[in-house]
């Protein structure tokens, strides 16, 4: 009541629309918080005498960072934009070596300004035959956004390679210039697929649009310093081909060991088979459920599909009528009633199959069941362990679910890229 009664007499709490707003004063500056009217939080200075240096670092901060930054973004988000900087730097210099090389070999003779501009043409002429390569790999992208982030950076690498070789064999310039071009296409459409989701695991007070366009701005900024020290390397230690190729390859590491260092830092916090079983092993080491900040780092980024013991060494996706025999299909459906899972227990691993509608809760469940049943004694059937498992999970689900809805875990869908579906 305090607080009301002295917003009510400060003739600023009519820019603030809020109920609630305060006002902070260190010896250099006062801040003025408040929540607008749509819920979102934001600070107004009303009196700043730091020095110079310190407003131009606050200026960087709100032109390039998320209102309210850092408190209106996950953890991991600083790291992520640092190193995403560094790859656009790197991948914006590597595209001028490449497309003068490549104008290298059909006999041209461009000057570095000359060849920043074609590079744009030659791109932006590739995205076209990219989105039709990448088209049916959407559901793919959207249950391991970090994969696919590496492999597109992976391919636009090679074919900047393919790019840098070509004066070494001019006489197959059409085909090296044509299959470059056709990598860095594709690799341009998967990473703008998988860019949404990954901003997405950021977000934290409905500010994804603001999410968006700072670190787009950040790339920008990154994109043309890094042409303009691709104009300087092409025109001095770039000149010679030995030197594109000892440059080339090393802005190239640089470039993959950034999107890879970004990727690790992103919580994505939406279930894929990967995450989902990491959640039930780490539930069922310690009794903890993990957040996707937890995660982030475990991921694994280039066999994503790789089978966990703990979690039960679950397989999910396979056809229907090559995971379970039609003899066990009746008696699988009366033993998990009103589930929208199937799981048929093998001698390495579990397949699980999920309904066509089934949700990422659904996929915990039926998780949760072959974990438990996989650590059971061995002297019991199988049968037996899924009967004596499912009884478990449906007892401990009632406070499991809301533990991992809480730690900022969608469990409204589960992607598990195409895996296949039945319905009844």
């Amino acid at each position: 009541m305090k607080m009301q009664k002295k917003l009510e007499q400060n003739p600023l709490s009519e820019d603030a629309a809020a109920s609630i707003s305060w006002i902070e004063t260190s010896d250099t500056v006062s801040r003025h918080f408040f929540f607008q009217p749509d819920g979102q939080f934001s600070v107004k200075v009303l009196d700043d005498s730091r020095p110079f240096v310190h407003k131009m670092a606050e200026s960087f901060v709100n032109k390039f960072f998320p209102s309210g930054f850092p408190y209106s973004v996950n953890e991991g988000y600083l790291r992520y934009t640092q190193f995403r900087a560094l790859q656009h730097f790197s991948s914006a210099a590597l595209s001028v070596l490449s497309t003068q090389s490549l104008l290298y070999a059909a006999g041209l003779r461009p000057t570095p300004a000359q060849a920043t501009a074609v590079s744009w043409i030659l791109k932006d002429g590739m995205q076209h035959v990219g989105k039709l390569i990448c088209s049916n790999l959407g559901a793919l992208m959207d249950s391991e956004p970090k994969q696919w982030r590496i492999l597109a950076d992976v391919l636009y690498d090679l074919g900047t390679g393919l790019e840098i070789f070509s004066p070494l064999c001019p006489r197959l310039f059409l085909e090296t210039a044509g299959l470059g071009n056709f990598a860095k296409g594709m690799a341009v459409v998967a990473a703008r697929a998988t860019r949404l989701p990954i901003y997405s695991s950021f977000a934290k007070e409905g500010n994804l649009s603001d999410l968006f366009a700072k670190g787009e701005a950040i790339s920008t900024v990154f994109n043309v310093l890094g042409l303009g020290a691709g104009i300087q390397l092409v025109s001095t230690v770039c000149s010679s081909m030995q030197g594109k190729i000892v440059v080339g390859s090393l802005l190239s590491v640089i470039h993959v060991y950034s999107v890879s260092e970004e990727m690790r830092a992103a919580p994505v916090n939406t279930l894929n088979p990967q995450r989902t079983a990491m959640i039930i092993e780490d539930f069922i080491k310690t009794g903890k459920v993990s957040s996707p900040a937890d995660l982030r780092y475990k991921e694994d980024l280039l066999f994503p599909g790789r089978l966990i013991k703990d979690a039960g060494n679950v397989k999910v996706g396979g056809d229907l009528h090559k995971t379970i025999k039609p003899s066990r299909l009746k008696e699988l459906k009366e033993m998990f009633p009103n589930e929208k899972f199937l799981l048929s227990c093998g001698q390495r691993w579990t397949d699980m199959v999920l309904e066509d509608n089934a949700t990422g809760e659904d996929a915990l469940r039926g998780w949760l069941v072959a974990a438990y049943a996989s650590n059971m004694e061995e002297n019991v059937s199988k049968w037996d362990h899924l009967q004596e498992a499912y009884e478990k999970m449906k007892v401990v689900m009632r406070t499991l679910l809301p533990e991992i809805q809480a730690k900022g875990w969608h469990t409204d869908r589960f992607l598990d890229g195409k895996g296949m579906r039945f319905g009844f």
